[in-house]
């Protein structure tokens, strides 16, 4: 008995541990929390911060010094002959002797110091360097915002499709029920046929949209897995409700918030256009300015006839050169004006679309603001609807089995109640989805 017992324990446990899988049970905040994590647009969005980081100080190495160096190997295969007057070597006047200066093999290592002491473009590419990587960070949050407003779409659409194959279940098997009692009773002769085939009829409908759904299903959570950065087919489960997410997203505060556009991130990243379009503008004009490098280099130079530069015994000459170099733009037959004229329009534009994104986005928050509003009143009246569809249903389920309505009235009102059902369920996965995109667009989320 004692061994039977700690059997049953064992496999007790066991079996709690397989049934429980955390890592592929999320709530609505557990699930956006994984996704900011691995959803791989995310993902590639912090990429993008991690590379603006390195360009930065990319652009900053430019500026400092520079080291390089090089080795040089050369055999003439046939050393180049000059001629030379022959009377220099006590020849005839007019008479030319054949001369070959250096050795047929040599080598030079050399070494070179470099440094900008000035360079308009390089002071520009500094300050650009820096905006770039607000531009990536900037680009992160907004990336942050709408995947967390695309997990909560797929996480309500799930619950909206579980919730529905729920409700078609159980219509289903009233439905069958009805059936199978008007069957029995037009058997034995109390009801006409037309009676039976009306429930066929609606029976057969509410089973149709119930496969449909029970596919859609499937779809729903494969699209939840990809947002999540899950593998599309991995098992998951959700274990927040519908309703309940309803009653926590009915935020009449949020209506009355401040709008204050220039901390919405999309205000944010027109500013960065239009401030990146300014750097551009003084790039161009920096290129009218000079520019001054010193260098330092060091080297040494052997000569040999053959092979030898590997040897102790060969000679090598040292040679040092300081030097500053010093250029200075002068004609560039109009190319600059053109250039500089270029990018002061493009800044014109960016300045234009940044008072065009402004304008847009108080229209964007207002709107979003009167959805959401819309979807609150929406829901408290599909709310009724379905209780007073209900009723209605029920009322005309007694009436029809007391003979005192048709089929036909009972199956309107079947047909309504299914239709108030699914307009219910939408209404609550609207208020869930419009708060989303009320949030996102006022870009009042903390995100980690």
């Amino acid at each position: 008995m004692k061994h039977y017992t700690i059997l049953l324990a064992c496999f007790w446990l066991t079996a709690i541990g397989f049934s429980q899988n955390p890592s592929n049970q999320f709530s609505l905040q557990e699930a956006i929390d994984f996704a900011l994590e691995n959803n791989r647009t995310a993902k590639n969005a912090a990429r993008d911060i991690d590379a603006a980081k390195q360009q930065k100080w990319e652009t900053t190495a430019t500026g400092l010094p520079q080291i390089s160096a090089s080795v040089d190997y050369q055999n003439f295969l046939k050393q180049q002959v000059s001629l030379i007057p022959a009377e220099f070597f006590g020849g005839n006047p007019g008479e030319f002797a054949e001369v070959t200066f250096g050795t047929k093999q040599n080598m030079n290592a050399t070494a070179t110091l470099t440094q900008k002491l000035f360079d308009g473009s390089y002071l520009v590419g500094l300050q650009s360097a820096k905006v770039f990587l607000e531009i990536s960070q900037n680009a992160k949050v907004k990336t942050d915002l709408e995947v967390r407003k695309a997990v909560i779409n797929a996480y309500g659409n799930v619950l909206l499709v579980e919730e529905s194959v729920v409700i078609l279940n159980r219509n289903v098997e009233t439905l069958q029920k009805n059936l199978d009692d008007i069957t029995a009773i037009y058997n034995n002769g109390f009801e006409e046929e037309e009676s039976v085939e009306q429930l066929k009829i609606t029976l057969s409908g509410v089973k149709s949209a119930l496969s449909n759904t029970s596919r859609l299903k499937t779809l729903a959570y494969q699209m939840f897995n990809i947002t999540l950065g899950l593998d599309v087919n991995q098992d998951t489960a959700l274990t927040d409700n519908l309703e309940t997410l309803t009653l926590q997203n009915l935020n009449l505060e949020l209506l009355q918030s401040e709008t204050d556009v220039e901390n919405t991130i999309d205000y944010q990243i027109a500013e960065n256009d239009k401030t990146a379009k300014e750097l551009l503008l003084k790039l161009e004009r920096s290129k009218a300015l000079p520019t001054l490098d010193a260098f330092i280099n060091g080297g040494y130079s052997g000569f040999s006839d053959s092979f030898t530069f590997a040897k102790s015994e060969q000679q090598w000459f040292g040679s040092s050169l300081f030097g500053v170099s010093l250029k200075i733009p002068i004609l560039s037959s109009g190319m600059r004006t053109a250039a500089t004229q270029r990018a002061k329009i493009n800044l014109e534009k960016a300045e234009d679309d940044l008072i065009e994104t402004e304008q847009k986005l108080q229209f964007e928050i207002a709107s979003a603001k009167s959805n959401y509003q819309f979807a609150i009143e929406d829901f408290e009246n599909k709310k009724e609807n379905l209780l007073l569809a209900e009723r209605i249903e029920k009322k005309n389920q007694t009436k029809f089995f007391e003979g005192v309505s048709s089929s036909f009235d009972l199956r309107q009102a079947q047909l309504q109640l299914y239709t108030a059902q699914q307009e219910y369920l939408q209404a609550m996965l609207d208020v869930i989805n419009s708060k989303a995109a009320l949030e996102t667009t006022l870009n009042n989320i903390i995100l980690d």
